[in-house]
């Protein structure tokens, strides 16, 4: 009998194909939600919202299923929790009373300041109120992400994740201070090491192909969902993928540029199908 979309959690939803292939898109930040409880800790105008969320990733690889991948969104902003990132990367200045803190910026798993550099926070969490985010959003999220990729793995031998992002048109590259224009697209697989050859060199082809200027880990290596899960050795095979996102958002207004949104989901559209009938 055939899948149907199974929506798990409040927070985001596993959509299944009605044919499976060995394929999962990830979307984590996407979403814009943020749940009126906490309100009293974020203050969190629209307009950042909208900025520092990847804007329609969501609707770019809509058709993903279509072609036999699942697709598992999440619907909260990354305001509440960032998916990409790992729990216990957070800094003293964001939880005082974290036993463990590992991270040193100000946006890790939970989010003190905009990339703007607007406060987030209302005040400082305590590491119960972190906690009690974690297993609220994160957890579940992941829960379901490793379970999704194990069931592929289970079935097919292998499991191929591309983790779907958008980035600013223009910011830092690796290694400098100097401000300039983003290529169109940067795959990131930590530096090769999370993904077989075959599925890193198609997703390099397929953007080049389309005219897409593509530039490798600069000035993303990929994130958490990357480092965490892609272990071609075990059968998981992980790319993450920014797209500029002047390509088909003004980003002034943070509305979509029909005509050129339209081509930039074509193109991902063909990508997740070339990489549905890889073998590996």
């Amino acid at each position: 009998m055939p899948e149907q979309a199974t929506t798990t959690s409040r927070y985001f939803t596993l959509h299944r194909p009605k044919v499976q292939r060995p394929v999962l898109v990830e979307i984590p930040h996407a979403g814009l939600a943020i749940p009126e409880d906490l309100g009293q800790e974020l203050r969190a105008p629209l307009d950042s919202v909208l900025r520092d969320a990847d804007l329609f990733v969501d609707k770019l690889y809509a058709d993903a299923p279509e072609h036999g991948a699942s697709m598992l969104e999440a619907h909260i902003s990354r305001y509440v929790v960032d998916l990409n990132r790992a729990p216990h990367d957070v800094d003293l200045q964001t939880v005082p009373d974290h036993p463990a803190p590992r991270g040193v910026q100000a946006r890790g798993v939970v989010w003190r300041t905009t990339t703007g550099g607007q406060p987030l926070l209302r005040r400082p969490l305590t590491y119960r109120q972190l906690q009690d985010r974690l297993a609220r959003y994160h957890r579940p999220y992941h829960d379901a992400l490793r379970a999704e990729l194990g069931r592929l793995r289970e079935r097919f031998g292998f499991a191929l994740c591309l983790a779907a992002h958008s980035m600013p048109s223009r910011g830092r590259t690796l290694g400098s201070d100097r401000i300039t224009r983003r290529p169109d697209v940067v795959p990131g697989t930590r530096g090769g090491t999370s993904a077989d050859r075959r599925l890193i060199e198609l997703v390099d082809a397929h953007f080049t192909e389309a005219g897409l200027s593509v530039r490798h880990d600069d000035p993303y290596r990929g994130g958490y969902t990357t480092a965490h899960y892609g272990r071609p050795r075990e059968g998981w095979h992980v790319v993450q993928i920014e797209i500029n996102r002047a390509l088909y958002v003004h980003e002034a207004t943070s509305r979509p540029k029909q005509t050129e949104f339209e081509e930039l989901q074509r193109v991902l559209e063909e990508l997740v199908a070339k990489v549905a009938k890889l073998t590996l």
